[in-house]
C-alpha cells in the first residue's frame, strides 16, 4: 500500500494522508462505527475518554480479524459538541503514532444516543502475500 500526499495539494492539516493506494488483491475489513463504551458497559462522560475507548474498541476489532492499527487506511470521526482539540490529537497520536491513514472529521448534531459524543468508523486493508 502507498500512503501519499501528492505535490500540488496542500500539506495535510493534521495527522493524515491525502490518499492511500491499496494493492489489487488486498484483504479489506470494514468496521462499523465504534463508540467509547468500555467492555464493562461504562460510557465515560468526557468526550476524549470516549475517543480513547472508541480507539481501544477499534484496536480490539482489528486484532480479532488478524489486523493491526497499521492496516487502517481510512477513518471517519464523528464528534458532538466541543472536544478539546489538543487532547483529541494526543489520543490519536497515542494509538496511531506515525501511521497516517486517510481521515475525515465531522461535527454532527447528535449520534444514536444523547450520551454519545464520539463515533469512529474505519476501513482497513492488508496486502495478501504473493503465492510462489
Amino acid at each position: 500500500m502507498q500512503f501519499r500526499n501528492p505535490a500540488g495539494v496542500h500539506a495535510p492539516v493534521a495527522a493524515y494522508s491525502h490518499q492511500v493506494d491499496v494493492t489489487a488483491g488486498a484483504r479489506w475489513l470494514v468496521l462499523s462505527g465504534q463508540i467509547g463504551l468500555r467492555p464493562d458497559g461504562v460510557l465515560p462522560a468526557d468526550p476524549v475518554d470516549q475517543i480513547e475507548g472508541a480507539l481501544d474498541n477499534l484496536r480490539r476489532n482489528l486484532e480479532a480479524a488478524g489486523m493491526a492499527i497499521g492496516d487502517v487506511v481510512k477513518l471517519t470521526i464523528y464528534l458532538v459538541g466541543d472536544v478539546d482539540a489538543d487532547r483529541r490529537r494526543l489520543a490519536f497520536d497515542a494509538v496511531f503514532g506515525e501511521h497516517r491513514p486517510c481521515m475525515t472529521l465531522l461535527y454532527v448534531s447528535a449520534l444514536a444516543s444523547p450520551a454519545l459524543k464520539v463515533e469512529i468508523d474505519a476501513w482497513a486493508a492488508r496486502e495478501t502475500p504473493v503465492a510462489s
